[in-house]
């Protein structure tokens, strides 16, 4: 059994596609040799994750996104990721890109976070950005 949910933080956001983004999140995650046990996805604004951000990371900084690995079996995730809707309009603008693209992009980067992926050195960053355009690149919807 899985399940992937998405509710919202401190605003009313609204998500299209549930359907297909939670088959495609399962599919990356098998892919990448997961369980997805339980996932949730909390869409909030800029002022709330960045209180998560100080809390949690001491990062005085905007972010997109900030996940939470509770796994606690070898395989099986069990996480939280939280998104700044706020960021994501930002992000589209500056790099380009369709807002739902960048959703789509920070959804499955906290995703692949959960699966052990890292982005902290310039080669991390590299090969999760590499996993991101791939699957990206296998959405159908």
């Amino acid at each position: 059994m899985s399940g992937i949910l998405f509710n919202n933080q401190e605003i009313n956001y609204r998500l299209n596609n549930k359907t297909n983004l939670r088959d495609w999140l399962l599919i990356v995650a098998t892919a990448e040799g997961y369980q997805i046990k339980e996932l949730c996805y909390i869409f909030c604004n800029d002022d709330y994750l960045l209180k998560l951000n100080v809390r949690h990371l001491q990062h005085d900084t905007l972010t997109d996104v900030i996940t939470f690995d509770n796994s606690i079996t070898a395989n099986w995730i069990y996480g939280d990721i939280f998104i700044s809707t706020g960021r994501i309009a930002a992000n589209a603008k500056t790099y380009k890109v369709s807002v739902t693209d960048e959703l789509h992009r920070v959804m499955v980067h906290g995703l692949l976070h959960l699966c052990g992926y890292k982005d902290k050195t310039r080669s991390s960053k590299i090969k999760m950005t590499a996993r991101e355009d791939y699957y990206l690149s296998k959405r159908e919807f």
